[in-house]
């Protein structure tokens, strides 16, 4: 059984509704900086509750986060772009 979302759409991985941010990317901003719920909550200036829901998107979906970056790392590389 799927969940249901309330602050978050689904593209190929979810995205914030109404936002062009990946929810992947506050997530893994969030682990990069160490930051708690409320804090990146207000860094990205989303409720508590958004934040809750992405962190619990993200936890559960590691392996396709991190297939997808594989995937665009690969992508980059074939145009010579490095990171």
């Amino acid at each position: 059984m799927n969940p249901t979302w309330h602050y978050l759409v689904e593209r190929r991985q979810l995205w914030l509704r109404d936002r062009k941010l990946m929810a992947s990317t506050v997530w893994l901003d969030a682990l990069t900086n160490s930051m708690s719920i409320d804090e990146t909550a207000t860094s990205w200036e989303l409720s508590i509750d958004a934040v809750q829901e992405i962190f619990e998107y993200c936890e559960s979906h590691k392996d396709l986060i991190e297939a997808e970056a594989k995937e665009e790392r690969r992508r980059l590389a074939i145009r010579e772009i490095f990171l």
